[in-house]
């Protein structure tokens, strides 16, 4: 039996390596993932769902429209329901109602990355009226009707005196 070269045993190992690099998790696209941070005004670390942020990040100053769920207008259901179908690829339904029914109850303090807040507002007289996603660390994106889609914070007096509860989808 011939002996094989150490050379070829070399190249032979460096091939098996660098074969194995293809099941790696994707390359981040940190140009992106920086925008997103700046966006969205939160730091985005390794655990979080980055396609959440970059996703959320697209959406910010996109105006308020009801009845609409696209990047020339939405309201809040539309987001909700875009954001969920292109980041989780789950299909919510249209109705700020419907995704409470549908959701299963979450307490604030036991919110995570990716649930649904809910809010009442002074004209809803205690019923649901707005809807956001939770993000992290208080924060959440929404379609304000004065301001389009921003990123608010739960802490604010207004979302503390609506607020209904969070909701998770799953």
């Amino acid at each position: 039996m011939k002996k094989c070269p150490i050379y070829l045993l070399a190249l032979v190992a460096a091939a098996m390596s660098m074969s194995s690099c293809r099941t790696s998790a994707p390359k981040l696209d940190y140009r992106a993932l920086a925008h997103a941070t700046e966006e969205l005004g939160l730091e985005i670390g390794p655990k979080d769902n980055h396609q959440l942020y970059l996703e959320a990040a697209e959406w910010i100053g996109v105006p308020y429209r009801a009845g609409r769920d696209d990047k020339q207008g939405t309201d809040c259901s539309g987001l909700t329901s875009r954001l969920y179908k292109t980041v989780y690829d789950i299909k919510l339904p249209r109705s700020t109602e419907d995704q409470l029914k549908e959701s299963a109850k979450v307490r604030r303090s036991n919110l995570q990355e990716g649930d649904l807040v809910f809010f009442s507002s002074r004209q809803a007289n205690k019923r649901v009226a707005h809807v956001g996603i939770y993000l992290k660390e208080g924060q959440f994106i929404h379609a304000s009707t004065s301001r389009g889609v921003i990123v608010s914070s739960l802490n604010e007096e207004y979302y503390k005196k609506y607020w209904i509860g969070g909701g998770r989808i799953r």
